[in-house]
């Protein structure tokens, strides 16, 4: 069995980019946002102009991911899967820098992240700041900066966690699912099997009772996971 886990909104309550940007951004930021809603651009193309709008000094950066507040139960079912040998890697379309920055404040910065590259220049200065895409690729349907379904290697059980629309495409791919909000509602309307939750305690007990069998028909279909 092998975890792979989306950050904004599924470990963090909040999108910490969306809330570095509404703290530190040029509002122009927002009108960014309404074309890739708009699907007139695509997320990495998005979330590279967004970057770059930020008006802080790494400093301040901090003191702002500082408020951003991840599922209190993420440390256990965290540690569940380190006591049980099972790996555990952030798959994330967002910040490598912000989810780090938040791993380190909660004491897991041991956990292996997967995400788009911030690069600070002048960091005590007036700083800009640069996002690269190393995990895209040319040929993912969602224009994306991190390609989810590229970074699920074959394994024997994968299971993923997530939540939102850069969750879709990958969803398709791993043999057991998580899923809730946007997810869960796209899930349901591509017939893709998936058990629904609400914190990490709820996936803690699921996987707690996977662990012994690892059996993939213990998955929940959409109708009962919707009911």
């Amino acid at each position: 069995m092998y975890v792979y886990c989306d950050f904004d909104g599924t470990i963090s309550l909040d999108d910490a980019t969306d809330f570095v940007l509404s703290n530190l951004a040029d509002p122009a930021w927002e009108t960014i946002e309404q074309d890739w809603l708009d699907g007139e651009i695509g997320s990495a193309e998005c979330m590279r102009r967004q970057i770059a709008l930020i008006r802080a000094n790494q400093h301040e950066l901090d003191d702002v991911l500082e408020d951003v507040v991840i599922d209190p139960t993420f440390p256990a079912f965290a540690n569940f899967c380190s006591l049980h040998a099972v790996p555990l890697t952030i798959v994330s379309d967002g910040v490598d820098y912000f989810i780090r920055q938040i791993l380190v404040r909660n004491n897991l910065s041991h956990i292996p992240v997967i995400a788009n590259k911030l690069t600070i220049v002048n960091p005590e200065g007036m700083a800009t700041y640069h996002l690269t895409t190393p995990h895209a690729d040319l040929d993912c349907l969602s224009a994306a900066g991190v390609c989810k379904c590229r970074s699920l290697t074959p394994r024997d059980l994968r299971v993923y966690i997530g939540d939102g629309r850069s969750d879709f495409c990958v969803s398709h791919q791993p043999e057991l699912v998580f899923a809730k909000g946007r997810l869960a509602d796209y899930c349901f309307g591509q017939d893709i099997p998936f058990i629904a939750y609400e914190t990490f305690a709820d996936l803690t007990h699921s996987l707690m009772s996977a662990v012994p069998r690892l059996k993939v028909d213990a998955l929940i279909t959409p109708r009962h996971a919707a009911a």
